[in-house]
């Protein structure tokens, strides 16, 4: 068998290592940028670059994984110099919810939050959204939810392809709103019982992660081989979760072109000691022989029971169902949301750039797609904060979750 080989050896002592530092963010007002930074600046600003038809949720994922072309690096030094022109002062914001003495903003606390590299863009969203209560100056409640719904907006309008942000803002509101002001006999009980449910929500959020992994354990056993898809987060942890298990596995990772992701998961989990092998996204057919499960993430999941996701995992699901290998799915329950899409082109477009290496005519049409929508008939299971459910259930979970 393929772990008795020379190849795979295991360290008895699996210390995860995450040695990630969090790229500075482009905010409403913007820090210098230094060399080290500079390259990430304009992929985490949707408003950058006006002439690239690339959307904010692309940016955001190139920003996150630390891709960067030539293109990108290129605008990313003029982003430099123009923002060191304009704000030559750090806004001195630490850790908490500190403002640095300005005036509070829901996007600059958004921007905040998403510095920490290890933090879900809906889970970002979720403590900004908490701090708004906080830092509210309403006298009622029917101020403070127009106030909560304001703020709501921006965070949705900030990057309208992204399903988890839209997603993780509705079901925040939703939950935290359930108080009535007429339980309570004053304004400021109510205002602290709805700071009360939104900090329990953020946590909530933050536990999903770990709670996935450990659900997902008994699905793993000794001697398999698991194919993932790009990089997810929660994907990592179920498999730093093994590892920390003392499970013998190997994992297939794709290259996720363009922005191959798939590299920086291959690395993590090089760390952790776990025989890994790197496939070009075209070789999963070939490879599917050798596998014993799919493992992917979710940029959401639809009412359908189907998922968006990273483009690239339709294709991967397809194979998978034809050669009877299980595909499962890793989704925190704030990514869970009300959409029904009907085909591939029946969702809000992410576009991204396409670096093909040569120039390409102009006659020439390029594919720009960031995402596809992978139906329920070709996933096994989802792995959620929920519990183990089956694509047919989540539409009953939707329902819960929402009401």
């Amino acid at each position: 068998m393929w772990w008795r080989s020379a190849s795979f050896i295991l360290d008895n002592s699996r210390n995860p290592v995450n040695d990630d530092v969090p790229p500075n963010s482009i905010t409403i007002s913007p820090p210098p940028l230094t060399d080290s930074t500079a390259a990430a600046a304009p992929l985490q600003n949707p408003n950058f670059n006006r002439n690239m038809s690339m959307s904010a949720y692309y940016q955001t994922r190139a920003a996150h994984h630390g891709v960067v072309t030539s293109d990108w690096l290129a605008q990313a030094q003029e982003a430099a110099a123009a923002t060191g022109a304009v704000d030559g002062q750090d806004d001195g914001r630490e850790g908490g919810g500190g403002t640095g003495g300005r005036a509070f903003g829901v996007i600059d606390e958004f921007n905040r939050w998403r510095k920490q590299p290890d933090l879900a863009e809906a889970v970002a969203a979720i403590r900004a959204l908490a701090a708004v209560i906080g830092n509210s100056e309403a006298n009622t409640m029917m101020e403070l939810e127009i106030e909560l719904k304001k703020a709501s907006d921006s965070l949705k309008s900030w990057d309208t392809t992204s399903i988890s942000l839209t997603a993780g803002c509705d079901l925040f509101m939703r939950y935290v709103t359930r108080t009535s002001a007429l339980e309570y006999e004053d304004f400021n009980s109510a205002k602290s019982r709805l700071i009360e449910r939104a900090e329990k929500f953020g946590e909530i959020s933050c536990k999903a992660r770990r709670i996935i992994a450990m659900l997902s354990q008994d699905f793993i056993f000794d001697g398999c081989t698991i194919l993932v898809h790009g990089f997810s987060r929660v994907v990592l942890e179920v498999l730093k979760t093994a590892a920390q298990n003392k499970k013998l596995f190997r994992v297939f990772c794709t290259e996720g072109r363009p922005d191959r992701t798939g590299l920086r998961l291959s690395n993590e989990l090089a760390k952790l000691d776990v025989p890994v092998k790197l496939l070009i996204d075209s070789a999963v057919a070939y490879t599917m022989e050798e596998v014993d499960m799919v493992f992917v993430g979710a940029d959401g999941v639809v009412e359908s029971g189907g998922i968006i996701n990273m483009m690239g995992t339709y294709q991967i699901a397809l194979v998978a169902h034809s050669m009877n290998k299980p595909v499962y799915v890793a989704a925190e329950s704030y990514k869970f949301a009300r959409l029904y899409p009907l085909d591939q082109k029946d969702m809000s477009p992410a576009l991204r750039p396409i670096d093909f290496g040569v120039p390409i005519p102009s006659k020439v049409e390029v594919e720009t797609s960031a995402r596809d929508y992978t139906p329920p008939q070709y996933l096994t299971l989802l792995f959620t904060d929920l519990g183990v459910l089956t694509p047919s259930v989540v539409s009953d979970e939707l329902i819960q979750l929402y009401l």
